[in-house]
């Protein structure tokens, strides 16, 4: 079990460092998607090229961050039954999820995939809108995606065996309480009064 657990954490820690890099693919997408718009605005100039990169970012963002995400349990559950369980059998429920249903899934997705990037590949495919981009490193994200998503499962099961053995914590708690909407939510409350308190100060002297 304890081979096993370093093997989770090396994935863990792939999957982390993917997700911290992807971070920076959303300020990317941000300042392309704002140029396009000024400079189609401003100079009448238009590109697919900038369109298509934006379409291209946008998918390395959803798919390359899914196992991040899955690591932070911050994906979607359905678990309006499973709350009512004792926790070892939500953990049991957890395993046939992702040995069930997780794995299946994104295996067939990613076995189909490898044809459809690798002729995509060989063709040197380019995208049939004028001045468009290549084709192929878009279709590899399909792949690399949901195997960096099989590898977050891996280490999921891992760990959910290693809790009903007692050797780690639980991997369905979230590291903190408030879900990332809320963490927001309170980021620009806490700004917004940081911001107050900076008029009230200058007002005071004033």
């Amino acid at each position: 079990m304890k081979f096993l657990l370093l093997i989770s954490r090396a994935i863990d820690a792939l999957n982390t460092r993917v997700g911290k890099a992807v971070i920076w693919l959303t300020l990317l997408v941000v300042v392309v998607s704002a140029s396009n718009a000024v400079v189609r605005k401003v100079f009448h100039i238009s590109s697919n090229a900038w369109l298509e990169l934006q379409w291209y970012l946008f998918g390395a963002i959803f798919l390359l961050a899914a196992g991040y995400t899955f690591l932070c349990n911050e994906h979607v559950r359905v678990d309006v039954l499973s709350q009512r369980f004792a926790q070892r059998t939500r953990i049991k429920i957890e395993i046939f999820g992702v040995i069930f249903f997780l794995f299946p899934a994104c295996a067939l997705i990613f076995w189909l995939s490898i044809p459809f990037f690798y002729e995509s590949f060989v063709l040197n495919e380019l995208s049939s809108n004028t001045g468009g981009l290549i084709r192929w490193p878009a279709k590899l994200l399909i792949p690399v995606g949901f195997g960096l998503l099989i590898l977050a499962g891996i280490s999921h099961l891992i760990k959910c065996i290693g809790f009903l053995r007692g050797e780690c914590p639980d991997p369905t708690e979230r590291a903190s309480e408030k879900s990332a909407e809320e963490q927001l939510a309170d980021e620009i409350r806490e700004q917004a009064e940081a911001a107050q308190n900076i008029v009230n100060n200058l007002n005071s002297k004033g």
